[in-house]
């Protein structure tokens, strides 16, 4: 098959000149008890053993404007947690998910964040975390709307346009990016916008993947990485969501994240650099996920954590948001917190503007201070 060309990232809205907190040397936010004694243990994986690396190249993704460097606030540590039903940390409670807790206490957070409202699938939301875009096409949105892996494919022809990534700009700006995921369909990401991805590992063994983006974090300075946590919704799909065996799994998915945490806390400076932006792309019950009309299914968490973050409750922090409480708003009017802020909030913790053309934390107005 030919390559098809991929149309430029669109260039980056204007800055929204929010004032930003100076990233404090603070250490022993991320090395805390817990957060290192999680990162070892865990039932062997189930999963497919089968993975590819792929170090992508370094030509910009847009040739529009020249490159603007951020300003070097923070690091990013974006981490999805598919298929994940927030009802299970109540379920397991602190003894068995010590890290989710603690990062939900002590991070600017909410376990009542939306997803798309379109879709409830794990390919259309994360395409909405990585562009801040909804689903719906005609409306300006991503138009993802499948959720099986098709070779060749690329956001920018969904879409019919033009569509900038969170992974594009940071790299356009000269940050450095990494992809690590756990499912073969993330591949529309790196063909999306090839370039802009220094490194994208799939790993379908969830135990791996996190051992290798652990790696990647100690060893390097990377300034944006993105990790795709597969394991629970591989248990719920084949044990069934809220189940004995998918508790067991969030369980596991604790000490994975516990895991990543670690690498960070080895190193000072990256433990006073690294913000933490974590959500999932929805929840489930039962045998599955994909009804947007039902509460278990569009309710996921959100959170930023690290240094200079405040600790609290998202909605409480931003009354510009609107907290919705079992309902499922539109995107007119006050919106809830979403999963798909995850890219602007990302760009905006690195010091770089909003997506041109984004819908989702476009003014960069999310509050984590």
């Amino acid at each position: 098959m030919t390559p098809r060309p991929t149309a430029p990232s669109p260039s980056a809205a204007p800055p929204s000149g929010r004032r930003r907190s100076t990233a404090a040397a603070l250490a022993a936010a991320l090395a805390v008890g817990t957060l290192a004694s999680c990162a070892t243990g865990g039932a062997p994986d189930r999963e497919r053993a089968t993975a590819r690396v792929v170090a992508a190249g370094t030509a910009p993704t847009s040739a529009s404007t020249a490159p603007v460097a951020g300003d070097g606030t923070a690091r990013v540590l974006a981490v999805s947690l598919d298929g994940f039903n927030v009802a299970a940390l109540d379920r397991l409670g602190r003894d068995r998910t010590p890290v989710l807790h603690r990062l939900l206490r002590e991070g600017a957070a909410t376990t009542h964040a939306r997803t798309e409202r379109e879709l409830t699938d794990t390919l259309p939301n994360h395409t909405g975390m990585l562009t801040g875009l909804r689903v719906d096409a005609d409306r300006g949105g991503h138009g993802v709307t499948w959720n099986v892996e098709r070779p060749g494919t690329t956001v920018q022809e969904a879409a019919g346009r033009p569509v900038g990534s969170v992974l594009s700009a940071a790299h356009d700006a000269g940050l450095t990016t990494a992809l690590f995921a756990g499912k073969a369909k993330f591949r529309l990401f790196d063909d999306s916008w090839p370039g802009a991805v220094d490194t994208f590992v799939l790993d379908e063994r969830p135990r791996s993947l996190v051992a290798r983006a652990a790696a990647d974090l100690a060893e390097t300075d990377r300034d944006l990485t993105f990790v795709h946590v597969a394991l629970p919704d591989l248990v719920g799909h084949a044990e069934g969501f809220m189940g004995p065996a998918y508790l067991d799994a969030v369980a596991r998915t604790d000490r994975l994240v516990g895991r990543l945490l670690a690498a960070l806390a080895a190193d000072p400076e990256d433990a006073a650099e690294v913000r933490v932006v974590l959500t999932a792309d929805h929840g489930g019950r039962g045998p599955g996920h994909s009804d947007p009309t039902r509460f278990v299914d569009y309710r996921v968490p959100f959170l930023v954590w690290g240094p200079g973050v405040a600790a609290g409750d998202l909605y409480a922090l931003n009354p510009d948001y609107r907290d919705p409480g079992r309902s499922r708003p539109s995107y007119d009017g006050a919106q809830p917190v979403r999963n798909g802020d995850l890219a602007n909030v990302a760009l905006d913790l690195l010091g770089l503007p909003a997506l041109a053309g984004s819908l989702l934390d476009a003014e960069q107005d999310l509050d984590w201070e």
